[in-house]
């Protein structure tokens, strides 16, 4: 009996001298992204403009309209074209309806003029902020024959905090696009 008890006393020592164990910390996923590579968009429609090698562009619903597609981060910009026919505000409205329509859902929304007057290019870039279904839009124009609308949207449920990184990375695609734009004619 002392033998066990000798026994179980020393497997007791030899078990017990161990690291106690130490909670590992919290890990957050980080998303990187490629450096951009960008090139130019060429098409038989009134504008064009320069676009990440990232991104893949295929043909939407209408003529000149098309979609930016990030297949990595499974989302889209759809771009849209109307030529102007004395409707220009009507236009401008609907581009206007298109980001406030999210209000509802959205924290805040920042809108930045622009203006390119050597190339004609004008209008606004709208950060929508919070859980909005569509991040980012703009619309370009040069108020007498051409109107462009632009909008982000992702395959997913809008989570602000998940997508920040890739609605960053796109935000700064949509800016360099809207920097390279022009009209052909």
């Amino acid at each position: 009996m002392i033998k066990n008890i000798i026994f179980i006393f020393i497997a007791l020592v030899l078990v017990s001298c161990g690291k106690d164990s130490v909670p590992k910390p919290y890990g957050e996923l980080r998303l990187e992204y490629p450096a951009p590579k960008y090139q130019k968009f060429e098409n038989n429609c009134a504008y064009t403009f320069e676009y990440s090698d990232f991104a893949k562009i295929t043909d939407a619903k209408k003529p000149c309209w098309y979609y930016l597609n990030y297949p990595k981060m499974k989302a889209k910009v759809f771009i849209t074209y109307f030529p102007i026919k004395n409707d220009f505000v009507d236009h401008l409205k609907e581009a206007e309806k298109m980001v406030y329509e999210h209000t509802v859902k959205a924290s805040s929304i920042d809108t930045k003029s622009f203006e390119y007057p050597e190339k004609k290019v004008f209008g606004n870039f709208y950060e929508l902020k919070g859980q909005s279904a569509s991040n980012l839009q703009f619309y370009a124009t040069d108020s007498t024959k051409h109107f462009v609308t632009g909008y982000l949207y992702f395959n997913t449920r809008p989570k602000p905090d998940s997508l920040a990184p890739a609605v960053n990375y796109i935000k700064q695609d949509m800016k360099h696009l809207l920097d390279t734009f022009e009209w052909k004619n």
